[in-house]
């Protein structure tokens, strides 16, 4: 039996959906917007981060990066794995009740709506390299954010989820963000690790 969520709640998600996937669209976002949320898109950047890590930190370096994979895959199981079986929410492109006014511009996927893996995923990695680097990266905060929202807002805009899934899923990678950052500064306070300093 599958987790209800409260009638009133689904009622404004849909009205904010309405407005965010059919009523607010132009055609420079209805091409801009699938790469947003397109994983290969950020594939570069990914690899950037790993190598940058690598290079100029070293052993510590190493552990960063081990604990952002990490960081990753804890969000997308307790997302895609938990989460979704648990509440089994209908994606709003596989929703017959919307079919005549949800616009669709990638393709659906099968799988439950609620809440949203990319979300999950993309605010966990945000916050956990902004807690982690903040005092090595000048405004990672600002664009570590406006990254895992903007993936987030593509998720609804394309039609995939609504936006209870996305805030949801957003809240969820935070608090994984938080939990693998702390994780991270105690190993280094536990073993004799050099501390993240600005590379030269």
């Amino acid at each position: 039996m599958p987790v209800s969520i409260p009638q009133s709640v689904l009622i404004l998600d849909h009205k904010i959906w309405f407005y965010l996937n059919v009523s607010w669209r132009n055609d420079f976002l209805d091409a801009l917007v699938p790469f947003l949320r397109n994983q290969w898109t950020w594939a570069p950047l990914y690899l950037f981060i790993l190598v940058f890590m690598l290079y100029n930190f070293k052993k510590t370096g190493l552990l960063w990066c081990l604990f952002f994979l990490a960081t990753f895959a804890l969000a997308d199981q307790a997302s895609a794995h938990y989460l979704k079986p648990l509440f089994q929410r209908i994606r709003p492109c596989n929703d017959l009740s919307l079919q005549k006014v949800v616009q669709i511009i990638v393709p659906c996927g099968s799988g439950f709506s609620f809440p949203s893996s990319h979300a999950a995923n993309h605010f966990a990695l945000g916050v956990f390299a902004a807690i982690t680097l903040q005092k090595q990266v000048k405004y990672i905060w600002f664009f570590a954010l406006l990254w895992a929202a903007s993936v987030s807002y593509a998720q609804v805009y394309v039609g995939v989820h609504f936006p209870l899934d996305v805030f949801c899923g957003g809240i969820l990678g935070t608090i994984i963000g938080i939990f693998t950052a702390w994780l991270f500064h105690l190993r280094l306070k536990l073993e004799p690790l050099p501390i993240l300093t600005s590379s030269t």
